[in-house]
């Protein structure tokens, strides 16, 4: 398996993409310390579909817009051991007009979308350089870093800005063998978009602008994010994946 031996933070990870990442890694032999905002049922679901692949699961409460939290969420994790792969799902999108945007939804946009990338990064690095570790950072963007969405203002530049951040994280962590990738996902069937799922009028005028027809699943992502995470993809860093059923390229 890709993942044998590693230990995964995984943040966002109680549903969607974050929940698929988390279930592929351990499948794929990874244990998981699974980080939500809010913790409960939905997050203990996660960590038992980990342990049912014989993996460790550890759940972590902790808001990664916050530095004190993120830092606290680090420590814990050493309940498994010292983490090898970093994923920065979590991530929040509202859609507003333009010209109704207050200071305060860019904020809370760009706050969990990039500001928490970085200093989950940061965390993860020290650790792994004061350590002499070598380890994997899989950052999730998403299709409007290349698309064009009415009310997304905040969301896209928060989304484009994580390709910008991972390719100048991966020349500084390269020399101590941290490799640093992003995915950018399509339309993929997770509770943010459900909306575009259950509209009969929205999701044909979206699905006809993708060459595969048809959404993506959580777990699509999953596999990507453990081929960049494994050792598999050893020679790529600084790269940007579009897991989209090409949308872009359409």
């Amino acid at each position: 398996m890709k993942l044998t031996g590693k230990i995964a933070l995984v943040t966002g990870a109680g549903q969607g993409i974050g929940r698929g990442i988390a279930e592929v890694f351990a499948e794929n032999g990874a244990d998981v310390v699974i980080n939500d905002l809010h913790v409960g049922e939905r997050t203990e679901q996660v960590a038992e579909a980990v342990r049912k692949q014989g993996r460790r699961a550890l759940v972590v409460q902790g808001d990664v817009s916050l530095r004190a939290d993120v830092d606290r969420i680090f420590a814990e994790a050493q309940q498994l051991g010292p983490v090898d792969i970093l994923v920065n799902n979590a991530g929040i999108e509202t859609i507003v007009p333009f010209l109704e945007l207050t200071d305060q939804q860019w904020e809370d946009v760009t706050n969990v979308n990039l500001k928490s990338g970085w200093m989950c990064s940061q965390a993860f690095a020290k650790r792994a350089v004061a350590e002499g570790r070598k380890g994997a950072i899989v950052n999730l963007g998403s299709i409007q870093a290349a698309r064009v969405l009415p009310g997304r203002t905040h969301y896209a530049p928060s989304k484009l800005a994580v390709e910008a951040m991972t390719r100048n994280i991966s020349a500084e962590l390269g020399p101590h063998g941290i490799r640093v990738n992003c995915i950018h996902p399509g339309l993929i069937d997770t509770p943010m978009i459900r909306w575009v799922l259950e509209s009969p009028e929205i999701l044909p005028q979206v699905v006809a602008q993708i060459s595969l027809g048809r959404p993506g699943q959580p777990r699509d992502i999953g596999n990507a994010a453990a081929f960049l995470a494994s050792d598999e993809a050893s020679y790529v860093t600084g790269q940007s994946l579009y897991v989209d059923g090409g949308w872009v390229g359409k």
